[in-house]
């Protein structure tokens, strides 16, 4: 009755137009940026730029971490007299909900000589709209024809969904486009405390906007180049990464199964891992990424089965990976290979807590694929087709979107409607109404699991 309570709550939410749900994205930290000099008109030229962005190696759970930013600029006088100005960068941007963070631990040297700067207040680099921000500012000379190094470091915080295992960098260039013609060339390194790739980061998949496409990876680091270009909103980079809490996990878990490689538990625990961040608040990691991420989730849950076949919650837990994808990329061979684990471990275990709350939860993504009967389950999609699946599972009932046999599996002995032993189907109350629940539902459930 209360679950029944809560279902007909959350469809009276959706019975009135009048009521809009949607997305919102997490507060932004303000972003690492280019120099910018006065307001007046200069006959300086950024004529090279290299930027470091160095993540720290944060293990802190559920931390979104941090980085220590260093830029390095070179500037050259190409006028005639000498310039004296007050250069400028800004510390604080709003975060979309009204707040004004700052980054910290600003130093600034010049000709390698660290200066004093001083607080002002200008425009928001990011928006230009809304009250002024603080801004670093400093005196500066670029005699003619001189270079001159300026050198900005500080610390900057990730950006990211609260209790999701991946978070983003910003850095701005446009704030150097009140330079004199083109920037000469600019160089911007992610630096990571352990060697990057695809699978660490999100290359393909748009966490905040995209990882700025074009760079190299390079051991722990992915590296761009530009020349001559003059900068604007579109050259503004962004870098989406797992967590370092979140991959320091798999780390740790690879270094165990290399070496106890018979231990069950420590491939269990690995594969847990790559789940854990394979799946977001909303949907799961795509790409080549991602593709690799739910490969290996797969392959370390079943060297875990295979060294622990008897293990009721690790035959859930690889339910939950293949059927919670299932439910986003559509009915599979494995979706069906999900309801055969979750069958076995349900006939080891029918009474762990653990795998009866991952029954329920594939149960609510699936409805009327699986029934109770007192203490056994009758897995009705192993035994008959079920209602093709429509193809855009966020707004329409989720039911089964294609079926997909093979040999291995039971073929169904009719197309007709699940009998009348099967579970009802859930409340249904419009056609976004249900995948909202089940999201909530799984969300809930999601990280208690094996």
């Amino acid at each position: 009755m209360k679950h029944l309570f809560i279902v007909l709550f959350i469809c009276s939410m959706f019975a009135f137009p009048s009521v809009a749900l949607a997305d919102m994205a997490p507060p932004t930290n303000p972003p690492g940026t280019n120099l910018q000099p006065g307001a007046e008109t200069t006959q300086v030229r950024m004529m090279a730029e290299t930027v470091l962005i160095d993540v720290k190696n944060d293990t802190t759970p559920g931390s979104l971490g941090s980085a220590a930013v260093t830029a390095d600029f070179t500037m050259r006088n190409l006028g005639s007299n000498d310039e004296s100005m007050a250069a400028r960068f800004p510390i604080s941007s709003d975060n979309g909900y009204g707040k004004y963070p700052e980054i910290t631990d600003i130093v600034i040297k010049v000709n390698g000589k660290q200066i004093s700067y001083r607080r002002a207040s200008y425009p928001d680099a990011r928006y230009q709209t809304g009250p002024n921000v603080p801004w670093a500012e400093f005196d500066v000379t670029f005699p003619v024809g001189q270079d001159v190094a300026v050198e900005v470091s500080y610390n900057l915080q990730g950006t990211g969904y609260p209790n999701e295992p991946y978070t983003s960098y910003y850095y701005v260039l446009e704030t150097g486009a009140g330079w004199k013609d083109t920037i000469g060339s600019a160089d911007i390194s992610l630096r990571l405390p352990y060697p990057a790739d695809p699978e660490n980061i999100a290359l393909e998949f748009q966490l905040g906007s995209l990882t700025t496409p074009g760079g190299t990876i390079q051991g722990n680091e992915m590296n761009w180049h530009f020349e001559n270009f003059k900068p604007g909103p579109n050259n503004n980079m962004e870098f989406d990464l797992v967590a370092p809490y979140a991959w320091q996990v798999v780390l740790k878990e690879r270094e165990n199964v290399a070496n106890t490689p018979n231990d069950g538990e420590a491939w269990g625990r690995l594969a847990k891992a790559y789940k854990a961040i394979f799946f977001l608040h909303k949907g799961y990691r795509t790409g080549v990424g991602g593709e690799g991420i739910y490969k290996s989730s797969v392959e370390a849950y079943e060297k875990c089965l295979a060294l622990l076949p008897n293990d009721a919650e690790w035959h859930a837990g690889f339910a939950e990976l293949l059927a919670t994808r299932s439910y986003w990329n559509g009915v599979t061979a494995d979706t069906y290979r999900a309801f055969r684990e979750l069958q076995t471990a349900l006939q080891l275990a029918p009474n762990d807590t653990k795998v009866q709350d991952i029954e329920q939860e594939i149960s609510s993504l699936f409805p009327n694929s699986i029934s109770q009967n007192g203490t056994s389950y009758d897995f009705i999609w192993l035994t008959q087709t079920p209602t093709p699946y429509p193809t855009d599972v966020t707004t329409a009932t989720l039911e089964p979107k294609q079926t997909l046999i093979t040999s291995s599996q039971t073929t169904p002995t009719s197309a007709s409607t699940p009998n009348s032993s099967s579970k009802p189907p859930l409340p249904f109350c419009g056609s976004a109404a249900l995948a909202p629940l089940a999201i909530a539902f799984w969300a809930a459930r999601r990280r208690k699991q094996s």
